[in-house]
This record gives structure tokens, sequence and C-alpha cells, in this order.
């Protein structure tokens, strides 16, 4: 067609085709739209053979062997034309991908992703905005700041709060401490950790975590110059969920050692587990000592989206920092997750301007996103797959999404706890169970030895793929239920494949 059905766009294409030298012919540019087409429809038609002929989550193939294939390449020497790069892309990569989207998976948290956020990419990619700054993405940045302040107030934020995209929940949680430590320092003593460094009684910090909780607080503790030490670890319930009474034992014994409590992290859905601690109970403690509260909902967070699941995450409201990872609850593509403060003033802790950047006569009126980020300058503009999602789908689609996982997780819990072959260790809030293959006549670290075999056998088959994981010591296998498409006939398949896998075992 002549010109674009897209209103606003005033002249005919052809008018807008400039000469393109063949040297060119790959840059993505005016000229190139032929060029484009072609790679895009090989990549297109790649993936399409990858949804028609994948029939189980791996191929199987070792490191040893997929190493070995990548011995006759290279980068030197360019390939010829698509078909040819695309056949080693095949069977480099593509052949043996792991495939989130088949019902047999079932191991880490990995989601299928949905059609619309795909097709997101594409303009992602292509359109290349950097979210940084108002100047290199315009739009983008008013679709991001809107889809910041929908989450918001899915959390019961008010509409003083704020946040920015990130690419995962790790450096969610670590905006969580940063903000945690700079804020008790700024508003306790006057001092700017930004400008000045640790004040002198930074080793006496004290955060207070779950033993259960995610490891990236482990790390973001040692990153921020408060080390490991700084973190207290609260022991867990028999749900493995924090313990509100030995949090604040917790929190007085600190006091009476002489260090400064500051900060308690809840994890709204535990990696092992599946599980929520009691947000309500956790945030009302940090009220009562003038804690930040930061609640790591990177994995909880898509009961946001659900009616009839929401209350499991009362008491998120209160919290003073968030951690939403889209890309594992609200099925995007990685990479797809926010950190959302309560307060938007939080966030002038990591202001810093540069006049080649984000100079303070242009400000934009507080659009420039990079005056939200603490380690990110260019930025992708992932927020468009959200966008696409929502508009398209809706919360309610989604949300009957993570209901459906959540019951099917239930059900296959009872029917784990049912089998005389196999002990069931936890129910899940959300969609992980831990359990492990235990014959009558196995214990110790037979048991053990047993349950590794059969994780170890299954991957390498690449029928069925589940995770794996210790608690006190003894090894469980790991279901991570985020695919609506998983039924219980899938859950029986991949039982019965352990415990046939099991019974094949030879000691």
């Amino acid at each position: 067609m002549s010109t674009t059905a897209f209103a606003g766009w005033q002249q005919p294409l052809h008018n807008l085709v400039l000469p393109v030298k063949e040297t060119y012919k790959d840059i993505f540019h005016q000229g190139s739209a032929a060029e484009y087409e072609k790679a895009i429809n090989g990549a297109r038609e790649l993936v399409t053979n990858f949804l028609h002929h994948n029939r189980q989550p791996f191929s199987g193939v070792s490191s040893a062997t997929l190493k070995a294939s990548f011995a006759a390449v290279d980068f030197d020497t360019p390939l010829p034309d698509y078909d040819s790069l695309l056949n080693e892309v095949q069977e480099l990569y593509v052949k043996h991908a792991t495939a989130f989207h088949l019902p047999a998976y079932i191991a880490h948290l990995n989601c299928p992703i949905v059609i619309p956020a795909v097709a997101a990419e594409v303009l992602i990619a292509a359109i290349n905005s950097s979210q940084d700054t108002w100047d290199q993405s315009a739009g983008g940045t008013l679709m991001e700041q809107q889809l910041i302040s929908w989450t918001a107030r899915e959390i019961g934020f008010s509409n003083l709060a704020d946040g920015v995209f990130t690419p995962g929940g790790s450096q969610s949680n670590l905006m969580g401490l940063l903000l945690a430590r700079d804020h008790y320092a700024i508003t306790h003593a006057g001092h700017s950790i930004k400008k000045q460094g640790l004040p002198a009684d930074a080793s006496r910090y004290r955060i207070f975590i779950s033993e259960k909780a995610h490891f990236s607080n482990h790390k973001g503790a040692a990153v921020l110059g408060l080390g490991e030490q700084a973190l207290v670890e609260i022991k867990t319930d028999e749900r493995f969920r924090m313990d509100p009474v030995l949090l604040e034992e917790a929190i007085n014994r600190e006091i009476q050692q002489g260090n400064i409590p500051i900060a308690v992290v809840a994890t709204a859905g535990t990696t092992d587990f599946g599980n929520l601690d009691p947000l309500a109970a956790i945030g009302n403690l940090a009220i009562k000592y003038k804690l930040w509260f930061h609640v790591d909902a990177a994995y909880g967070c898509g009961l946001l989206l659900t009616d009839k699941y929401r209350h499991l995450l009362n008491g998120i409201e209160t919290a003073n920092s968030v951690t939403v990872d889209y890309h594992k609850s609200f099925f995007q593509p990685i990479s797809s997750s926010a950190f959302i403060v309560r307060d938007k003033q939080y966030l002038r802790l990591l202001r810093m301007h540069v006049d080649y950047l984000n100079p303070k006569d242009e400000d934009y009126d507080d659009l420039n996103q990079i005056n939200k980020s603490i380690v990110q300058t260019t930025r992708r503009f992932d927020a468009l797959k959200l966008w696409f999602t929502l508009r398209l789908m809706g919360k309610q689609k989604l949300g009957a999404y993570t209901e459906t996982i959540i019951e099917t997780a239930e059900t296959a819990a009872q029917v784990i706890a049912m089998d005389p072959e196999l002990e069931l260790l936890n129910y899940s809030d959300i969609g992980v169970l831990l359990f492990r293959y235990a014959p009558e006549h196995i214990s110790g670290e037979k048991l053990d030895n047993l349950n590794q075999y059969i994780k170890k056998s299954m991957f390498n088959e690449g029928r069925a793929l589940i995770a794996s994981t210790r608690v006190n010591d003894n090894f469980y296998l790991k279901f991570t239920m985020l695919n609506p498409l998983t039924t219980m006939d899938d859950v029986h398949f991949v039982l019965n494949t352990i415990k046939q896998t099991g019974a094949a075992w030879r000691q």
C-alpha cells in the first residue's frame, strides 16, 4: 500500500524511502525495509517451527555434545545469507532451547508468555527507544509512568507513589535496601551517603529478613557496603513463612546489643515454597519500630491480578517499597520488572544531574526516568510489553490464569500427599511444591541419592523438567507451577515419570 493506515502519518511511504548503498543495507533505516522484512520473516519462521515441532521441554543434549558443535564457529568469516545464519542458530540454540511454554515444564520461575507482549518486542527492538531521558523516549516515558501508577494503585498506594522499570527482581530488591539505608542515614543523622559515603555507625545497621528470603538480599547487603553481617535471618513457621513473634524478639535483641535496626524485608512468594510472609503483621512491626518496610513480591505480584486470592497480599499497602516481576507472574517476556515506592520523595535520594544527559534546567517536569534508577542509563522500553498485554487482554484474563495455576497446584499437592510412594513437604499459597520419591525401604542418604538420580535422569531425557532444592540438608524435588495450560493430566504424567525413573534406580 502506498500510504500508512495510521492516523497522523501525512506522507506517502514512497516519498520517505531514500536511495541506499548496498554497503548500508544491514542498518535499520529508511532504505532497508526489504532487508528488514526478510530478516523478520526468517526469525518468525524459526519461532513458528519451535512451536510446531517441540514436544518436550528439553532435547536432552549434553553440554559436551553441544560445546563440540561450537568448535567450527568463526566470527572472522561471516555467513553468506540469512538462511545459513538461521540454520546455524537453529542447530546451536533453538533446537536445544528449554521450552517454558510446554505444560511438562514445571521447574523454575519461568512463565509462558502472552502473544501481545511478543509483538511488542518487535517494536521495542526496532525503534530502540532508551528510557533514561524524556528526549530519547517521549511517549514511551509516559507509557512507563502510567503502568507504574497502575501497579502502585493495584498494590494499594496513593497517587504519591512512583517507581521505575528494572531488568529484574534482584535489582529492585537492591534498590529497596539502598533506599532503606540512605533514608535512615539522612532522616536520623542528616548524613548523605551518596555524597559522604557510609557513616561511622553503618557497621551497626541491621536488616531483618526471613531465613527463606531470596539470595539477592545477601548480595545487596554486600554491594551496599553493609556486608552480610547486616542481615538478621528470622526463623520461619511450619509453612516456611517469617514468624512475626521471632521478628520482634530479634529487633529488640539487636537494639539491646547496641545495633541499629533500619529495615525489614518480607517475601510475598518464596522461591522454594511459594508462600507469603504475614505482610500485615510485619508491616505493623515496621511502623512500631520505625523501620523501612520492603516487600519482595517478585513472584507473588501475580496475586494483584485476581480478586479471589488478592487477600493473600493484605498488608503490602503499608510497605515503603515493593518489588514486582512482570516476567514471572504477568506472563511477560524477560526482562520486565519494576520497583515501586509508596512516596515519590524517596526516589530523590537517587537523583543526580549531569549536563550532557539530564541537566537541571531541562528536567521536563520530572519526566527523566534516569532520576529514579541506580545503575542503568541506557534502558530498553520493556514497559511496552505490559502495555500491549493489559490493553488487549485486560487484568481479569491474566487474573484468571493465575487462579487456574493456584488451583492446579492445590490439587497436585493433594494428589502427592495421598500417594504412598511420595512425601509432600509443603502446601503452597501460589504454586511451588516440594516433595520426594520415598519408597518404603529407602531413607537417609540413600533417599537423597535416589531423588538426585531422578532429577538428573529426567533432565537428561528432557520429556519433563522439574527443579530441586535442599531443606534442612535433605534433597527435595520441586514443582514450580506457572503455566495455566498445565492440567492434572500433565501433573500425573510428570509424577508417573518420577516414579518410573525412581523404580529403575539401582543402588
